[in-house]
């Protein structure tokens, strides 16, 4: 953009004038260069599984229906030396646990998604990165009808030519049920 200020009456060219041209011109190449800083992930090429688990609250036993069916999209993409993972965690729960005012804490003790990235290897299977997500505020902004979903940020690791895959697993300490954390495990993508 090139402003040619000798167009620009005399008037015109004080000072606050000036001053506000800069600011304009510093505005616009702030911008620009926030439109060119979009993230390398958004335009990865992903690939993704889904699977799905009926998990029962066990920390009730009560007589009301209280198994949540959770699907869970792990998601993988590579760019060069680096791999990509991401997760989206979609669930249906019964009616009766929307609208928690305490943050579903009669419910869980902890909820959380550990999203991994991996590397197949003979035996067990090599963890080059893994991030844990705190998700029980996300179980509690359900809608009415006991549905919702979560989207993790991204995460990235450099593993130069090997293959990766993308993991996850749901981390859920229920309330009153005798035990610690209980973890789910969902079906992985590989990079490949």
């Amino acid at each position: 953009m090139k402003l040619n200020l000798r167009r620009i009456p005399s008037a015109q060219r004080s000072s606050a004038a000036r001053k506000a041209m800069s600011v304009a011109l510093v505005g616009v190449t702030v911008a620009g260069v926030s439109v060119l800083a979009v993230s390398p992930a958004s335009a990865l090429s992903w690939k993704c599984k889904s699977s799905s688990k009926t998990i029962d609250d066990a920390g009730y036993s009560g007589p009301w229906g209280d198994n949540w069916d959770f699907t869970v999209t792990n998601c993988v993409a590579r760019s060069g030396s680096y791999v990509y993972a991401k997760a989206t965690v979609k669930w249906d729960a019964p009616p009766w646990y929307s609208g928690s005012t305490d943050n579903l804490a009669e419910v869980f003790d902890s909820a959380g998604f550990r999203l991994y990235l991996k590397h197949a290897d003979a035996g067990a299977d090599t963890v080059l990165l893994k991030k844990d997500f705190d998700i029980q505020s996300k179980l509690a902004a359900m809608n009415g009808a006991g549905n919702g979903s979560w989207t993790s940020s991204t995460i990235k690791k450099k593993v130069g030519s090997k293959t990766a895959y993308a993991d996850g697993a749901l981390r859920l300490n229920w309330d009153e049920d005798g035990t610690d954390v209980r973890t789910y495990d969902f079906t992985a993508t590989s990079s490949k």
